[in-house]
């Protein structure tokens, strides 16, 4: 692979939700294109549905195998797998649907692991179809990690300045709080540091939030951050990491604005997912690191209430294409400086 223009798959989510509109969008807008090189991995019917409604000027070049493609602004490539009618109708929750979608998925994965993609990005999928059709995978992190038989993969928030990383998500307040002990917290910051190398940090500053109001107040507002967090940090910049930590989690995102970290620990779910959001909503990525190649998604959902309006914002679907490209040119770069 040419490591100024790495070669991106791009799946196209539901067939039902806003996946293939903002898809058509980001690529319509052309921006990408001296960046990367990006192809759709879907319908290739579905996507010039989604062309025609929004009337944009492109055209739509079906293609067997990547090495067919053209890879140039006012084309969108189309790895067709015609599993879907075009004429499926917008916001319907449906096995079929999660089926088709899933299947954009496991030929990424295919062609990823061949060598034949660099990177994916990926178009939002819809949960309830995809249990719906009996695939044993909850989201889209799980069928990646599934696929690749990956054993553990961390979760990364990419928005302009900001790397964010979570010692935890998808788990209640409560046991959230409950998670927030030493080994996982130096666990973590281990993964950390490994992830950041991945994508080109090989020295990277970390800071680990801390759980309570002021840091704890050493001990008057909760004592996590002295039995937990300050020991785990200490114990991993002794294995030559560059963590420091715990600080307030309402100052340590503002890190990032003056140059002081270059990722952050984020202790749960709502700690990070705010910080992210409030800072720039459209343009918030999910890198998922672990897995033999990159791989990021747009931060938000298939919106069925809104597809076939033509009004989705494309923003973070163009954002994620350009981020897969910007972390995977990184990867190439390290593998032939080899």
């Amino acid at each position: 692979m040419n490591p100024q223009r790495p070669l991106v798959g791009i799946t196209m989510g539901d067939p039902s939700g806003i996946g293939p509109e903002i898809v058509a969008k980001s690529l319509a807008a052309g921006q990408v294109y001296g960046q990367l090189r990006p192809l759709v991995i879907g319908s290739a019917a579905i996507l010039k549905r989604e062309i025609a409604g929004l009337s944009l000027r492109v055209k739509v070049n079906e293609v067997a195998a990547p090495s067919q493609a053209r890879y140039e602004a006012g084309t969108i490539d189309v790895l067709d797998i015609d599993n879907i009618p075009p004429t499926v109708p917008y916001g319907r929750v449906s096995a079929e649907n999660g089926s088709a979608s899933f299947e954009y998925i496991k030929k990424s994965v295919e062609l990823a692991q061949a060598g034949l993609i660099d990177g994916v990005a990926t178009a939002p999928i819809h949960k309830e179809a995809i249990h719906a059709a009996g695939i044993p995978y909850i989201g889209h992190t799980e069928m990646f990690a599934g696929l690749t038989k990956t054993p553990s993969v961390l979760t990364m928030f990419h928005v302009n300045k900001m790397r964010i990383f979570f010692l935890s998500r998808h788990l209640s307040l409560a046991k959230a709080v409950e998670y927030v002990k030493y080994d996982n917290v130096l666990r973590t910051v281990e993964q950390c540091a490994s992830a950041m190398k991945y994508l080109g940090f090989p020295n990277s500053r970390i800071a680990v939030a801390a759980l309570n109001p002021h840091g704890g107040e050493n001990g008057l507002c909760g004592d996590e951050e002295v039995k937990e967090l300050a020991p785990a940090v200490k114990a991993a910049a002794a294995k030559g990491i560059n963590a420091f930590g715990p600080v307030p989690a309402d100052s340590v995102f503002l890190l990032f604005e003056a140059g002081k970290c270059d990722a952050v620990l984020s202790l749960y779910h709502d700690q990070g997912h705010i910080a992210a959001k409030v800072h720039d909503f459209s343009k918030t990525v999910s890198v998922t690191i672990g897995l033999p190649f990159i791989r990021t998604s747009v931060d938000h959902g298939t919106a069925m209430d809104i597809a076939g309006k033509g009004i989705a914002n494309a923003v973070s679907m163009e954002e994620s294409i350009s981020v897969t490209g910007q972390y995977a040119s990184i990867k190439n770069s390290a593998l032939a400086a080899r």
